[in-house]
């Protein structure tokens, strides 16, 4: 899928696409759905059918079922308007559109980035970014230097030229940085270990929408990438566990992949607490209320609470606090006191920052 032109604005995206010779002879919707990867095959549609998504050259409507010819332009109109909100269990919640600044200078900022907010541009999550965001605050281009799920929340860097984003993006490639993540699990088979590695080798189960959904595979297997996660288990109530995750490695939902596998799947977590079949109904805003009632919380609880990283030549620590919505969580389901929490939190990134 090869980008011919994109723009950008606070109210609308273009992009046009040139058709690989890979691609030639797709339908038009199967297509799109390549590059609008979190969206329903029924949201892509209606999008054809509304006229915003467009063939240059073809004459009369554009249809779903068009089969797309080599070096086609396809054109991706989107403007702003309420596809970008987030449903729970019938009510809109209510999302944060300003991070905190946690660091800024002439080369980075390093934000607290909020649940919801992705990354960079991507499918229907155009215009919550945190790149889009802090570019209408500086009004140049942002670069995103690592990323975080949308859902996830916490310390996220971003580079505001492209060598500062390119010299810490390799930091993260070479696994040089560290992080820690705060986390709140159920104890679905957990073996009470207060502190636990997981090594098991994780990759993508399929292709298309399946990509979302990793696998796992034993250490010693053939299969898969190589992954490390430490936990420490900080708080036990119930079938609630809390925790700090310290990945080694940087694949995709690593920490909720291995927390899963270990008997700690995240509390909210759609895909591994739940099944790709729920998560695919949530999505669809088709949930049942069992599955709302299993979820708990609208998004996984996981949060990025501290970077450890070589900049400007020292290495530098950046941390952020547990986010509102969790500390409303704890407080209700949990006799833990926050600030209680955040001290232990705090103390055992000291730790582990300092053993580096």
């Amino acid at each position: 899928m090869t980008l011919v032109s994109k723009t950008f604005s606070p109210v609308q995206y273009c992009a046009t696409h040139m058709v690989d010779e890979e691609h030639a002879g797709m339908r038009l919707d199967q297509y799109m759905q390549l590059h609008l990867e979190s969206w329903s095959r029924e949201m892509v549609k209606k999008k054809i059918e509304s006229g915003d998504i467009t063939i240059e050259g073809r004459p009369g409507k554009i249809r779903p079922s068009m089969k797309l010819a080599f070096k086609d332009r396809v054109t991706l109109i989107t403007n702003k308007t309420s596809h970008e909100d987030e449903w729970w269990n019938g009510e809109k919640i209510k999302l944060q559109f300003d991070p905190e600044i946690i660091f800024e200078d002439k080369k980075i900022a390093v934000i607290s980035k909020p649940a919801y907010m992705a990354t960079h541009p991507t499918g229907r999550h155009l215009f919550n970014c945190a790149t889009v965001y802090l570019e209408s605050k500086t009004g140049h281009t942002v670069h995103s230097i690592h990323r975080l799920d949308r859902e996830t929340s916490g310390v996220l860097l971003l580079g505001k030229n492209p060598k500062a984003a390119n010299e810490l993006t390799v930091e993260f490639e070479e696994d040089r940085v560290k992080k820690a993540y705060f986390f709140i699990a159920k104890n679905r088979a957990w073996n009470g270990e207060d502190e636990f590695w997981a090594h098991e080798r994780l990759d993508n189960a399929g292709d298309g929408l399946k990509r979302v959904y990793i696998e796992h595979f034993p250490r010693n297997d053939t299969r898969g990438k190589h992954a490390s996660t430490l936990f420490k288990i900080l708080h036990i109530e119930g079938e609630y566990v809390v925790g700090l995750a310290f990945p080694q490695t940087g694949r995709q939902h690593q920490i909720r992949v291995h927390a899963m596998v270990h008997g700690l799947p995240l509390v909210g977590d759609k895909l591994y607490l739940g099944s790709f079949e729920m998560f695919q109904r949530f999505k669809d805003l088709k949930a049942k209320t069992e599955e709302y009632d299993l979820m708990e919380l609208p998004r996984h609880a996981l949060h990025a609470v501290g970077i450890s990283i070589i900049y400007e030549k020292k290495r530098q620590i950046f941390k952020s606090s547990i986010p509102s919505d969790l500390c409303d969580w704890l407080s209700q389901k949990t006799t833990l006191k926050i600030n209680l929490l955040e001290a232990e939190i705090a103390d055992s990134l000291s730790s582990y920052f300092q053993k580096i």
